[in-house]
């Protein structure tokens, strides 16, 4: 059994709140979220909201910040072959009370059908906020380009204004 090893991003500004699956081992080795260099999910994000692209980790987390984002994922612990979601088994879901707790949160967005499939079943109708699943920035899905995961993506700027 894997345990998440990343914290939660968030702070009492915090709108959207965007969730994952589990950590890649990219991202298990960089110790930050989205860290595959093919990754799409930094790119996606800095053209959603014109901000500039962030590289390193303190970047990162102080764009998240500074653009009202609030992410984590939906697995705390699990069962995992490498990187792959559909090797995922023994899921237990992270308890995202305390980031509702603290952030103004208007909106929850799943990246991907794995982590939105955990957040239907188990947790949405406990938060009752707007949701919507969002198509995976990672590189495995290759039928979403640039053009079309950022129009796709592009629904998180209304929760951010």
């Amino acid at each position: 059994m894997m345990r998440h090893p990343i914290p939660p991003v968030y702070d009492c500004r915090s709108r959207v709140l965007i969730l994952g699956s589990f950590p890649s081992v990219k991202s298990r080795e960089a110790g930050f979220f989205y860290g595959h260099p093919q990754n799409r999910f930094w790119k996606v994000l800095a053209s959603v909201t014109g901000a500039p692209l962030p590289l390193t980790t303190e970047e990162k987390r102080a764009f998240l910040l500074g653009q009202r984002i609030a992410l984590w994922d939906v697995i705390a612990s699990c069962d995992v072959t490498g990187s792959a979601d559909s090797s995922i088994k023994n899921a237990v879901l992270n308890d995202l009370t305390p980031i509702f707790a603290a952030a103004p949160v208007a909106a929850v967005f799943t990246n991907g059908k794995t982590a939105d499939r955990l957040y239907r079943q188990y947790l949405a109708d406990g938060i009752r906020l707007p949701y919507a699943c969002l198509p995976s920035t990672s590189p495995a899905n290759a039928a979403w380009n640039m053009d079309r995961l950022t129009e796709a993506w592009g629904q998180i700027g209304s929760y951010l204004a």
